[in-house]
């Protein structure tokens, strides 16, 4: 009974206490209630617009089509020229009677060798031997001149960071070129380009890849005051060489004053770069009248060379380049390692793309090939046999600051040769190299007397030791 009666009590509390919090939750729901979205409020619509009248409108209308009869369509892709497959190869007694035959047509003088495939237009000079080097009237040769270029060439102290010589990218090792894909300038950092060889640059019209410099003197200018390469300011190298007391006695002989200036510095470099002559390779004898230096395999090299690889239409005449710019696809256009060449010298649509056209002379000795240095004798001539790479134009806006496309060569196209055909021509190619000749640098003179003397003892065995 107790506990019935304790049961009842314990509901009827919880009942009062239920009418009590009630109200207490309630009021707890209506502050967190979530407030209705307001509405989105429709636009007013708007009344049709009057009708034009039937003149106005034709008259509109004519000019819209005016407008897109003018607008100017999206500019072609360049079409690369399909790839031909190789021509057949002959067989052995086929082609041993058809070098046989060329044997006779190029033993005799080259005026008499049969007319090149050159494109209508291209002004070419026949291959040959190497004329004289054209000495400039402002900057005759003299030994004493050419004796200080020639310490100057080998000497770092003309750099800024007094580690770099001209020698350092153009080493005789290397056929005056480094070997490398690029050169490396100041604080070691990876220039652009590809250092070519310097033997006979003295035959060159323009110098560096994209033509910048018109004379050996100003190219030397050029490249010790570059920031990136030799890093030298015209008063830091004047200063350098002028401390070197065997320098000013060099001066006095070669300018007749031991005034050390950056343009006499210039004028002796490039005196002693105008005595880097070839002239010794083999098909130099072959031209004075040796049959037997050249093999059949480069006298077949030679035929192709000047007939079905149209490589005459650019690499003609004693040099083997025209001294031209011409655009081989190789530019990057728009990609990480762009380079637009001598576009970025004249600013002339034309040049975008367009490098030099190099020298071939020794060619075996100055790899790697391009302005890029990516390439071996063999990938160059496969892609010349491919025509070359043809670019394609970026999709979408161009850059406001975009360089105009570039415009591969004309020149270029597949070719369709053989295995053979390009061993051949390898063959020919390597006959232009020259004998490995083995140069000491010159002994440069030392920066004080002090360290002249050091030199000395050095050199010099103790009286017991001899």
């Amino acid at each position: 009974m107790r506990s019935g009666w304790f049961v009842r009590g314990i509901l009827r509390m919880g009942v009062s206490v239920m009418v009590l919090v009630a109200p207490l939750i309630a009021w707890g729901d209506e502050d967190q209630a979530v407030a209705p979205e307001p509405q989105e409020k429709a636009l007013p619509r708007l009344p049709p617009r009057a009708q034009e009248p039937a003149d106005v409108r034709a008259e509109r209308i004519a000019g819209l089509r005016r407008d897109e009869d003018q607008a100017v369509a999206p500019e072609p892709q360049e079409k690369a020229l399909p790839r031909l497959p190789p021509r057949a190869q002959e067989p052995a007694d086929v082609r041993a009677e058809r070098i046989a035959g060329l044997r006779q047509v190029y033993e005799g003088p080259p005026s008499g060798w049969p007319r090149p495939n050159v494109d209508p237009g291209v002004e070419w000079v026949e291959l040959g031997t190497l004329p004289p080097v054209a000495q400039p009237d402002e900057n005759p040769p003299t030994a004493a001149k050419v004796a200080l270029g020639k310490m100057l060439f080998f000497d770092p102290r003309l750099s800024g960071s007094g580690q770099i010589a001209c020698a350092s990218c153009h080493d005789p090792d290397l056929g005056w070129a480094d070997g490398r894909t690029t050169s490396f300038g100041h604080d070691r950092q990876a220039l652009p380009r590809n250092a070519p060889g310097l033997l006979n640059v003295g035959q060159a019209r323009s110098l560096f890849w994209d033509g910048r410099a018109a004379t050996l003197e100003d190219q030397a200018r050029v490249v010790i005051l570059n920031p990136h390469e030799m890093n030298a300011p015209a008063e830091a190298t004047v200063a350098a060489v002028a401390k070197v007391p065997g320098y000013r006695p060099a001066f006095q002989e070669a300018f007749g004053s031991d005034d050390v200036t950056l343009d006499a510095v210039a004028r002796a470099l490039a005196a002693f770069e105008r005595t880097l002559v070839g002239g010794r390779s083999k098909f130099d004898a072959f031209l004075k009248g040796n049959p037997k230096a050249l093999t059949d395999e480069a006298i077949a090299g030679l035929d192709l060379f000047r007939g079905a690889a149209r490589c005459l239409n650019c690499h003609n005449g004693p040099t083997f380049s025209d001294n031209q710019f011409h655009d081989l696809g190789l530019s990057y256009y728009g990609r990480t390692l762009e380079d637009l060449g001598r576009y970025q010298i004249t600013g002339e649509a034309d040049d975008v793309g367009r490098f030099r056209t190099p020298s071939l002379r020794n060619i075996g000795n100055t790899k790697p090939y391009m302005h890029n240095g990516v390439f071996e004798l063999d990938g160059v001539l496969r892609m010349y046999n491919a025509g070359m790479a043809t670019l394609r134009r970026p999709t979408g806006e161009p850059k406001p600051d975009a360089a105009p496309f570039p415009t591969k060569s004309p020149l270029l196209r597949p070719l369709g040769l053989n295995d053979r055909d390009l061993a051949d021509l390898k063959a020919f190619l390597e006959s232009l190299n020259e004998p490995r000749g083995f140069r000491r640098p010159p002994i440069l003179p030392p920066s004080d007397p002090e360290l002249k003397q050091n030199l000395n003892r050095n050199l010099t065995p103790p009286a017991a030791d001899r």
